[in-house]
């Protein structure tokens, strides 16, 4: 017989699988990784993806009893799309979130029939990829990467809102809608849609026997990467934010209600019984290692007093170019006058991003979401003190501690979340 519930998260990230166990507590019981480079050199190949989820899911189970696993979830990258034939295989390799459309025929056809808050719109659409694919390979459905995932482990084919979002559903009505057929794709082409967190079916018989499973084990709808780093950092009540301090800047608000505004880059995914209120900024980390590399930005960071004035106005960006919390395509960088001193120019900096972030979550107060009540931090620009101290002076409201950055803890949170709740669904 099992012990205690286990639930079981898998990650499916730019570089490689990530499974994380917890228990009912949601400490965590085992972890296991693989990286994508392991099994191949394209990362577009869904045996690829496929070939690190089991050596992840392996290394996880290899280190508990996977009898005790009562249900399991995935969550992918946002927008990365497959084809797939009536048995589920795959037709072609799959088109990343971040290969941008360039068909200006598709684009145009989802910006004439789109609402303005539907977030199908633009280069990085799910629906235009969609697009794209029918018409290259005539499918009989298209996945994103977490669907494709789970179906292995289920043999049902089937999404979540949050990675629908952007491939035209409609999470405030709960549906696929019907101007979608009116862009030119065929509907019979999108799966059935569940909540994140809800019920989907059991394990196949092949796979429980693969890992070990009870054929009892449960799939839980899942979610993408970015709201599973949300969650996994312990962020569960509406006012609790978290600023990712990447490559970019982007920011998560939990709110009662949903926020789209999509003149400002703002829109919102539903998440067990909550929304999800975010956008991202251009400017971040890239900006800081365009002027110093990594060890630079430790040194100059130590000698900063993150209570002093900078007497500078900086918006940070690489290029000209910011879609949040400013929309403009041409807004100019300003870094200018540079200080002497680059420990003085990199406070600059540092202030500048800071400041942009205030602006981000007045931007989405300002659109309806609620103000913070508190701040999470995740990134590599989490873990410089001075800028955290910084961003604590501007924001002015409390920080908490951050449970876990593994996007997998957070769907092991949904995994829980859905074994503890109702039936799956007729």
């Amino acid at each position: 017989m099992p012990g205690e519930p286990l639930y079981l998260g898998l990650d499916l990230g730019t570089s490689g699988a990530r499974a994380v166990a917890i228990d009912g507590a949601g400490a965590v019981a085992a972890t296991g990784r693989a990286a994508l480079a392991e099994f191949g050199a394209d990362h577009r190949d869904p045996a690829v993806w496929w070939a690190a989820a089991e050596a992840a899911l392996a290394a996880a189970l290899g280190a508990i009893d996977p009898a005790w696993v009562a249900a399991l979830a995935v969550d992918g990258t946002s927008g990365t799309l497959l084809p797939v034939d009536a048995g589920g295989a795959p037709l072609a390799k799959g088109v990343m979130y971040n290969d941008p459309c360039t068909d200006r025929h598709v684009l145009a056809a989802i910006a004439a029939h789109a609402p303005p808050a539907s977030g199908a719109h633009g280069s990085s659409s799910g629906l235009a990829r969609a697009l794209v694919l029918q018409a290259e390979t005539r499918p009989a459905a298209v996945l994103h990467q977490a669907d494709w995932i789970a179906a292995q482990l289920t043999g049902v084919p089937a999404t979540d809102e949050n990675n629908a979002l952007k491939t035209g559903y409609d999470p405030v009505a709960g549906a696929w809608p019907d101007w979608i057929a009116a862009t030119g794709l065929d509907m019979a082409l999108l799966p059935p849609v569940y909540p994140p967190g809800s019920r989907v079916a059991p394990v196949t018989p092949a796979t429980a026997a693969a890992f070990g499973l009870r054929q009892e084990t449960l799939v839980i709808a899942g979610t993408t990467d970015g709201c599973a780093s949300f969650l996994a950092t312990g962020a569960a009540a509406p006012g609790d934010a978290v600023t990712a301090l990447g490559s970019t800047l982007t920011l998560k608000i939990l709110s009662d209600r949903p926020v789209f505004a999509s003149a400002y880059g703002i829109y919102s995914h539903r998440l067990m019984g909550r929304w999800l209120a975010g956008g991202a900024s251009n400017t971040g980390g890239t900006v800081l290692l365009a002027h110093f590399d990594a060890d630079r930005i430790a040194e100059l960071s130590a000698r900063i007093d993150p209570d002093a004035p900078t007497g500078l106005d900086y918006y940070p960006l690489v290029r000209p170019g910011e879609r949040f919390p400013i929309a403009d395509p041409d807004l100019p960088p300003k870094l200018t006058p540079r200080p002497a001193d680059d420990a003085d120019f990199l406070h600059g900096l540092l202030d500048g991003i800071a400041r942009i972030e205030r602006l981000g979550y007045d931007r989405l107060a300002e659109q309806g979401a609620p103000r913070p009540a508190r701040v999470r931090a995740v990134g590599g620009g989490a873990r410089n003190g001075a800028w955290t101290r910084l961003r604590q002076r501007r924001l002015g409201v409390p920080f908490a501690d951050v449970v876990s950055e593994e996007a997998a803890y957070g769907t092991a949170l949904l995994a829980r979340h859905g074994a503890r709740a109702g039936r799956v669904p007729a």
